[in-house]
């Protein structure tokens, strides 16, 4: 009988092993697709993470997505996802940041910091869902994408409004990266201060790559530089979102939890790990390469779980307070380099 049981056991496992496993190769199919995509012109500007989110909700409109594969695009979009976060910390050399001067540094923060309570208090303003306000807010003002699915579980917010998060993220991105490149020659500023501009205040590292190439390899080093610096302070930022939430969920009860986002610590430590040159270079660039195309696979499979008409429910308003939002930390980026450099 205790044979039979055990037996039963394993063959369930088994099963459960293959189910998941049907899904997961939906959102690597998917993010190889997008990988593919991203070497075509103008395509590339977007970058394969939001690519592969455009790629997953265009395929379940067009294909039927069976309610087997739910197992495994939800383990992508939730373990997949949050290993991808861990390994993308090995880009950052907090000793390369720290060398980029005080200057820089503070840049950032203030971006982050502004951009955050900007949009957040536009949202108040014009009604939009406290998760929804909160993560474009961290997309913009941190490093878009891997910002927003890396707070989003913190906050508790369910898929529709991460992916609609990014969306608008990537959305605006693309749009102010095409309008950085056109301006370059009206905003009078010196390739080195043209970087630390567009770093500071665009959304994705593709976005920031794209457009400061405009400015030449000067421009391009700085940029990286100063947008890797944002995305270091996701580390302080998840904390402290954390611990403002948490404490709020338990408040009521008299508890006090503060969880400890276990993947913010692995991006930390893989920080440490590129910081203080533990691994060789190769190795590095495989890691890098992995965790790209992790978090590829977790943004098809949030794609994939979400419908049409969930974002058109959500309407233009949280668009609207993007555009703004973008649009006054831009001109206070603009400022704030003109009256540093």
């Amino acid at each position: 009988m205790e044979k039979d049981i055990s037996l039963n056991q394993e063959l369930r496992k088994e099963n459960q092993i293959i189910i998941k496993a049907k899904g997961i190769l939906l959102t690597i199919i998917i993010a190889v697709l997008s990988k593919l995509l991203v070497t075509y012109p103008y395509l590339s500007i977007m970058g394969t993470m939001v690519l592969a989110i455009l790629a997953g909700i265009a395929w379940r409109s067009i294909f039927d997505v069976p309610e087997s594969l739910s197992p495994g695009i939800d383990f992508t979009a939730k373990k997949i996802l949050r290993y991808g976060i861990i390994l993308m910390g090995i880009r950052l050399n907090f000793s390369k940041i720290l060398e980029s001067g005080y200057r820089v540094i503070l840049l950032d923060i203030l971006v982050i910091a502004f951009a955050i309570t900007l949009i957040y208090t536009l949202g108040k303003l014009f009604n939009v869902q406290k998760n929804l306000s909160l993560l474009v807010g961290i997309g913009t003002g941190v490093c878009g994408a891997a910002a927003i699915a890396a707070v989003a579980p913190l906050i508790d917010a369910d898929e529709n409004e991460t992916t609609i998060s990014i969306a608008i993220i990537a959305i605006l991105g693309t749009i102010f990266t095409i309008l950085y490149t056109f301006l370059f020659p009206a905003l009078h500023l010196n390739p080195y201060v043209y970087g630390i501009f567009s770093g500071s205040t665009l959304h994705e590292l593709g976005h920031v790559i794209a457009a400061a190439t405009k400015g030449g390899s000067t421009s391009l080093d700085i940029a990286v530089i100063v947008k890797l610096g944002r995305v270091a302070l996701l580390v302080p930022v998840a904390f402290i979102i954390n611990a403002i939430f948490r404490n709020n969920i338990y408040k009521n009860s008299g508890i006090k939890k503060i969880s400890v986002p276990w993947f913010i610590m692995g991006f930390l430590a893989f920080s440490l790990i590129n910081t203080f040159n533990i691994l060789p270079k190769p190795v590095v660039d495989i890691i890098i390469q992995v965790s790209i195309f992790l978090l590829t696979m977790a943004m098809a499979a949030l794609g994939l779980n979400v419908r049409i008409s969930s974002i058109k429910s959500i309407g233009l308003k949280v668009l609207l307070i993007g555009i703004i939002g973008s649009i006054v930390i831009s001109v206070f980026g603009y400022i704030f380099v003109n009256a540093l450099y």
